[in-house]
């Protein structure tokens, strides 16, 4: 016999838990929908703030920027000239500076402004008042982007292991770039100074870009990689900057190696042109002998350039104590084709006991080493083509024949 149910209120126990069920399902959701509205206060408030620096940048003063040039301790009235008569000098106590703007090439300030002068020195960047003058603010140094951008490795992942051949090039890279910084202390109890610069030349495609990463590999040296014709620049004055800003990030990164590859299109014999083109490309490599002759005594930085036309190079460059060691790298010989050609097979499948790198070393003469990484990736692509699973020797007697068909006729970089 079924029991009646307990009447609370007039409620009966069933419709009690109903309501409560409902009371906790309606506090759930307020509970969702409070945690929402503080994510759109946080969200607004964010907002807000953001709004505001706009608006406070908006109702700042626009600035100048200038470059200090130099700091004057005893300002006297001799250093002002005509403009001295401008000012009262008799109580002037803070050392006057001498900044570099767009619009002026050197203005002397007697009051300095909002920056302390002693927080100041040759070569900063400061924010000046765009009528008066007067700094207002010290701003951070900051690189050219152009030469952020350029090619930055820490460390890269090339070693001596992946060139083939060039085994007298990579001792002599060793000698003058890896031991300069790893044992500086060999050249100081022999005497002798280590070399600051190497030039490597020979045809395109003999591997100097790929001596350059190893090297740096080997020496743990962070790698820039400038390109001779990116400092060559419409205005005046941009390709040197990028010149200096480069050296600069070396010196930060130190030790380091910077790369400059096609060396010609910027160092180039100097001779009595008339065009502000030539003027300027001379103007960019006197900045670059200038940042060769700079950093003389640390021997953590080594610059390795790479051309393919030497005969044209200014002797500037070229002399003792810039760029001291010249190596070339010419044409693989058949020992050394044989073990590119392998050294590339050796990162695909292939019949190991069919394919012969002794013949197809012989059937390569004239061939460098982008045109034989050339012959792999055409013996890949034509075992992709017939999908095989290995790489078989037809397939790289196929990617000869197919090279060599691309390949121009021979060009004399030393005509």
């Amino acid at each position: 016999m079924a029991q009646p149910s307990t009447e609370v209120m007039g409620f009966t126990t069933q419709q009690l838990r109903t309501r409560i069920e409902i009371f906790d399902g309606n506090v759930t959701h307020h509970k969702h929908e409070i945690n929402s509205l503080k994510q759109q206060i946080a969200d607004l408030d964010q907002q807000i703030g953001k709004g505001d620096e706009r608006l406070k940048r908006q109702k700042q003063l626009p600035y100048l920027v200038a470059t200090v040039v130099e700091v004057l301790a005893d300002l006297q009235d001799d250093d002002l000239g005509d403009e001295s008569a401008a000012y009262d000098f008799a109580d002037q106590k803070e050392p006057a500076v001498v900044i570099k703007t767009a619009a002026r090439q050197t203005i002397f300030l007697p009051v300095p402004g909002l920056v302390h002068p002693d927080e100041m020195k040759p070569g900063d960047l400061v924010g000046v008042n765009k009528d008066s003058y007067l700094i207002l603010d010290k701003l951070p140094a900051e690189y050219d982007s152009r030469a952020k951008a350029m090619e930055l490795e820490e460390k890269p992942d090339v070693t001596f292991y992946d060139v083939g051949g060039l085994d007298k090039q990579i001792q002599e890279l060793t000698e003058a770039v890896v031991l300069p910084i790893e044992h500086p202390e060999m050249f100081e109890n022999i005497g002798i100074q280590a070399p600051k610069g190497v030039l490597l030349h020979g045809p395109p495609g003999t591997g100097k870009t790929l001596l350059a990463r190893a090297v740096a590999n080997a020496c743990d040296a962070c790698f820039l990689k400038l390109a001779g014709p990116q400092l060559v620049q419409m205005y005046i004055g941009d390709g040197a900057k990028i010149v200096r800003d480069a050296f600069m990030i070396a010196k930060k990164r130190a030790p380091s190696i910077v790369f400059i590859d096609e060396l010609d299109a910027v160092g180039q014999k100097r001779f009595g042109g008339d065009g502000r083109g030539s003027r300027e490309v001379q103007r960019t490599m006197l900045e670059l002998l200038n940042q060769l002759d700079g950093f003389s005594s640390d021997n953590r930085i080594k610059v390795v350039a790479a051309t393919n036309r030497p005969d044209i190079l200014d002797p500037a460059l070229l002399r003792s104590g810039r760029i001291d060691r010249k190596i070339e790298c010419p044409l693989p010989n058949e020992p050394a084709r044989k073990r590119i050609l392998r050294l590339h097979a050796t990162r695909m499948i292939y019949n190991e006991d069919g394919v012969n790198f002794g013949e197809l070393s012989r059937m390569t003469v004239d061939f460098n080493g982008a045109q034989l990484k050339a012959v792999a990736v055409e013996a890949g692509m034509l075992a992709l083509r017939r999908e095989a699973e290995k790489l078989e020797h037809e397939d790289f007697v196929e990617g000869v024949a197919a090279v060599r068909s691309k390949k121009k006729t021979t060009l004399n970089y030393y005509a």
